[in-house]
């Protein structure tokens, strides 16, 4: 018998830990939320937001120890050797019109494997919006997902029900490494009860029905704005308002989506007053850009003295800096190299991941070999631990004089800081 995507496969689970502490590592903030609305011995399929290319599937499966496969777009699986790889790393292809009718009639085959990953138990993930973007929005889900499930159901859904569980990523950053990320895990849609109770007998309205149900459920779980003409505006008031505040990622997440619930109150209250405003905030959000200043500066009421105290924290962790900047040369350079060259910048946080997850061992094998070829045991042991570390401190140290930076900029922009006040945005919302 062939071997299943989802069969055992020691040097999947050899590098899995491997990978999933890479990934953890590469966000400052990882929070998951919601594992108990996930089903236990059931056919679960995930539908989830798609909004950070490849580190979205790295982020789901860093999420829990579960086995999983995953299902992407069937374009990248062109190349033989690519997709060897591909379903090694038990992502299975779906293709869609665009891609030729010869390229979709081999979408019988992924659905079939499909069902059977559900079948054994095995968690299966897809992006049903079917491409990433980099916004708080959802676009609108293909169907291919739900006839995973309605297939499922049909085949063995009185054994054991099939669900559908709605699932949000929420990032701190798109394009920034060592932002945070969150996972949330909504309330599981039981395929296999909804097919029995409705009194609808086409497929195709079940399945758009279905559709419908999880998108509403997924914008549920993040912070998620219409994606209207008005989307740049919400946004922006969405950080002004939110930026600073203490709390995690999860009480983060609540904040900006209740913000954006007043904010289109508002609009629909005041349509006039809410066009100038927004007006207004993107007139201030250009020209707070064009001066490099963070959105985070705009929500302190001292900059100088938050700036003062990244100073003394700059300055104490410059020779670690240094030393971390001289060491991981490699690595940095050519991140920066390909993510210069790079067209869609959302891929920007993959590459970073990659060149890590590639060069990080090698950088920190030799220099532990240095270390101890040259050092007295516990000195070499002291650099050892120094050295694992070296790479965050160096990403988190440019953060944060970026954000120095932009502090002490904020301090003395007087007719910025002016405009910003007369927006009202804390206490129109």
């Amino acid at each position: 018998m062939a071997k299943k995507i989802q069969d055992p496969d020691f040097w999947y689970s050899f590098f899995l830990p491997y990978v999933n502490w890479h990934t953890r590592t590469s966000y400052r903030r990882f929070e998951v939320h919601g594992k108990e609305n996930v089903p236990k011995d059931s056919a679960v399929i995930f539908g989830v937001n798609h909004s950070n290319t490849l580190m979205d599937a790295l982020v789901l499966l860093s999420s829990n120890n579960v086995k999983k496969v995953f299902i992407a777009r069937g374009d990248i699986f062109k190349n033989p050797v690519i997709a060897k790889i591909l379903h090694f790393l038990r992502i299975l292809p779906i293709f869609r019109i665009r891609n030729g009718v010869a390229a979709v009639r081999q979408n019988d085959d992924s659905l079939n494997k499909a069902v059977d990953v559900i079948h054994d138990n095995v968690d299966l993930y897809l992006f049903p919006e079917g491409m990433h973007r980099t916004k708080h929005s959802l676009l609108r889900l293909s169907k291919g997902l739900f006839h995973i499930a309605v297939d499922a159901n049909k085949q063995f859904g009185d054994q054991k029900p099939v669900y559908i569980v709605p699932t949000a990523i929420e990032y701190g950053d798109y394009f920034r490494y060592r932002s945070t990320a969150m996972i949330q895990f909504g309330q599981a849609i039981n395929v296999t009860e909804f097919l029995k109770s409705t009194t609808e007998e086409n497929e195709a309205a079940n399945i758009n029905i279905l559709k419908e149900r999880l998108h509403d459920e997924i914008s549920k779980l993040f912070t998620y704005i219409p994606d209207d003409e008005d989307y740049d505006a919400i946004w922006e008031i969405v950080k002004m308002k939110n930026e600073k505040r203490a709390g995690g990622l999860y009480k983060k997440m609540l904040r900006n989506r209740s913000t954006v619930a007043n904010v289109l109150k508002y609009r629909e209250e005041q349509p006039e007053e809410a066009k100038d405003l927004f007006q207004k905030v993107l007139d201030f959000a250009t020209e707070r850009k064009r001066q490099k200043i963070s959105v985070m500066s705009t929500a302190k009421r001292k900059p100088l003295v938050n700036s003062l105290w990244k100073l003394a924290v700059l300055l104490v962790g410059l020779p670690y800096f240094a030393a971390s900047a001289i060491v991981n040369l490699p690595t940095w350079v050519t991140t920066l190299i390909i993510r210069s060259k790079l067209k869609d910048p959302a891929f920007g946080n993959t590459v970073s991941f990659g060149v890590r997850f590639v060069l990080s061992p090698l950088i920190f094998i030799v220099g532990t070999i240095i270390l101890f070829c040259n050092l007295h045991w516990p000195w070499a042991l002291l650099g050892t631990v120094i050295l694992f570390f070296s790479y965050r401190v160096f990403v988190d140290y440019c953060e944060l004089s970026r954000r120095w930076i932009s502090d002490v900029r904020w301090t003395f922009k007087n007719q910025l800081r002016k405009q910003y006040e007369a927006l009202n945005i804390n206490k129109l919302f």
